[in-house]
């Protein structure tokens, strides 16, 4: 049975995540160069780290995996509660610090909350089908499961990670069989709720960042430098790059923070366009290949949750390149794969590890 799933595993998404892991590597390490930082060595060890999980959710069954997420949800609820009383650390209190490394809760709660919500949803259709899912009562619970580690990252604040677990969930809906009623009053709520938000709940950074998204000279040594900053970078990069280790703004100590939220900046100024656009054409590849999964999977759980990590990436993609690019306000939200980052970068693998476990299990693989 074990050589039958490992026959019929998607490769292609395994190669995708390791070109990313390279050309990531080699941003770091560039972005470091003139710090004292050591999160090259570190973003290996995390690498390292990753592979006994990764093997372990190829491996095991994802019904066996779905199966134990009630567990892993509560003692995640239990995580995001106690990561809020850890000190602030840049005016978020996302991470518990362990010596040198530091541990985000908040990327583990997108995995967990992912197979728990599709197996929440399967068995709803495996016991009425779609109307099963989407009566008001079945919807009440499904966004009570997702708004309860949803609130707790709010509060943090990490605004970014909550609008990825938004991301996935409708998705995973729409994949469920949503009604389209509920999409019509989804569709209403969102357009009323922005401006309220805005107005009313966000707090003054975020009502900043979206300012300066809107209008990039409003603040240009302030609140826009950043943005600026990263324009400047990507611009100067043009068609082949200004050479690896030899960027102006990365060097130099204009971009902030290098090696996390404008890594594509380092990239784009080093490396140049071509790099750049090879990095988004291995994303669209290895999401397309998600949803592929998804379609393909042997049943509903391995399909909902094939989408809901497709999801996760088609956020992180869009927002972290859209923003270093002025298209998208900044968010802080980290490039998989390439942006350092030990929690990002062990819960991004495992979600590589299931679409290979779902892909290795799909229909076709009786035949084999």
């Amino acid at each position: 049975m074990k050589k039958r799933v490992v026959k019929n595993i998607d490769w292609s998404v395994l190669i995708c995540t390791i070109f990313l892991l390279g050309i990531g590597l080699f941003a770091i390490y560039s972005a470091n160069l003139n710090t004292n930082e050591d999160e090259f060595t570190k973003q290996i060890i995390w690498i390292v780290i990753s592979i006994p999980f990764m093997i372990a959710c190829i491996l095991i069954d994802y019904d066996t995996i779905a199966k134990l997420s009630p567990i892993g949800y509560g003692l995640m609820i239990l995580a995001l509660v106690g990561v809020l009383f850890t000190p602030p650390i840049s005016g978020a209190t996302s991470w518990f610090t362990l010596g040198t490394f530091s541990i985000q809760p908040s990327e583990f709660a997108k995995v967990i909350t992912i197979v728990f919500v599709a197996m929440v949803i399967s068995r709803m259709k495996q016991k009425g089908g779609e109307r099963e899912m989407n009566r008001i009562t079945r919807m009440l619970l499904l966004f009570l499961i997702i708004g309860v580690p949803l609130s707790l990252i709010v509060k943090q604040p990490d605004l970014g990670t909550a609008i990825a677990f938004i991301t996935a969930f409708v998705l995973m809906l729409f994949t469920g069989g949503l009604n389209k009623w509920y999409i019509i009053t989804g569709i209403i709520l969102i357009v009323v709720a922005v401006p309220l938000l805005y107005f009313f709940v966000l707090p003054d950074h975020a009502k900043t960042r979206i300012d300066v998204f809107l209008n990039p000279d409003l603040d240009p040594r302030g609140a826009g430098y950043n943005l600026t900053q990263s324009k400047l970078a990507i611009g100067s990069g043009e068609l082949f790059g200004m050479g690896y280790l030899k960027g102006n703004q990365t060097q130099l100590g204009f971009l902030y923070p290098k090696s996390t939220d404008f890594i594509f900046s380092v990239i784009g100024e080093e490396l140049g366009f071509l790099v750049a656009a090879a990095i988004i054409i291995l994303y669209v590849i290895l999401i397309t290949k998600a949803i592929t999964i998804s379609k393909t999977a042997k049943d509903d759980l391995g399909s909902l949750i094939a989408i809901g990590i497709a999801g996760i990436f088609i956020f992180h993609m869009t927002e972290n390149i859209g923003m270093t690019i002025g298209l998208l306000p900044i968010t802080g939200v980290p490039l998989p794969f390439v942006s350092y980052g030990g929690s990002s970068l062990l819960s991004n693998l495992i979600m590589i590890a299931l679409l290979m476990n779902i892909s290795g299990r799909r229909q076709k693989s009786i035949f084999l």
